[in-house]
């Protein structure tokens, strides 16, 4: 266990977290270095991979297309050894389901879902020796939403995927209960230029007014900060969260409570 002086540490621990180049990935790269880990900051984007991590002390930039099989599996030969695998790449898309065009539907899926099982599962095996290493087991940690929790108009294809995310979180939480801990955090509306980008696309004539409607819809009045969703990650990823697997952590300021 962590000195619970200085807890919440992931000393000798290696991590990958895909879409780690920017928004909630590059936070929790950061946060997780910030613990004492080793951090593969995994992206399509790989120039912007290696920025990141060379402004960390403890971290590698790696490429990785989450929804491709064969960049997965030359990931897995280069990485080796594994303890925590953040599962944060994603994208959005607006619509209901009268306008979500087939192909915009199963381009979600497949980024947003496929991608998920594709990557845990390669990894898997890395994971489930993790506590041949350490006392404490492999985990996995799902950035999912609130979107899969509760119904937002105009979300059908994401509440969709994000819904798929939860279930596949607490169904390997109950298939390795004894040698992996999985677990998701589902952010409400977070200041990341994954935001910027939507109101860019899709609200450009009415940005200001539809960023003021985000900030409403969460009681607290402001969107989440990257940081703050970083935070719970490094809690679920350590030593303290021991006995949490299966759970979902809602960073959301009280939308999904009210």
């Amino acid at each position: 266990m962590s000195d619970k002086t200085d807890p919440f540490r992931l000393d000798h621990r290696i991590a990958l977290i895909t879409g780690a180049a920017s928004g909630i990935g590059e936070a929790t790269a950061k946060e997780l270095v910030r613990a004492g880990a080793t951090v593969w900051i995994a992206d399509i984007n790989l120039p912007a991979a290696e920025a990141l991590a060379n402004t960390l002390g403890s971290a590698k930039a790696i490429h990785l297309d989450v929804t491709s099989s064969d960049s997965i599996a030359a990931a897995v030969a280069q990485i080796g050894t594994l303890d925590i695998l953040v599962n944060n790449a994603g994208i959005g898309h607006v619509g209901s389901i009268e306008t979500t065009e087939p192909e915009d539907f199963d381009r979600l899926i497949n980024v947003n879902v496929r991608s998920v099982y594709l990557v845990s599962r390669a990894f898997l095996p890395l994971l489930l020796v993790a506590h041949e290493r350490h006392e404490s087991l492999g985990a996995i940690v799902n950035v999912a939403s609130v979107s899969g929790l509760v119904g937002i108009k105009q979300r059908f294809a994401y509440c969709t995927t994000k819904g798929a995310v939860v279930a596949m979180t607490r169904q390997l939480a109950v298939e390795y209960p004894k040698t992996l801990r999985v677990n998701a955090v589902c952010p409400g509306t977070v200041q990341t230029p994954f935001v910027e980008g939507y109101l860019e696309k899709f609200h450009k004539h009415n940005k200001e007014e539809m960023r003021a409607e985000l900030r409403a819809r969460q009681p607290v009045g402001r969107l989440g900060r990257p940081e703050e969703v970083a935070s719970a990650i490094r809690y679920l990823a350590s030593d303290e969260a021991a006995f949490v697997s299966g759970s979902l952590l809602t960073i959301d300021g009280g939308w999904t409570a009210a």
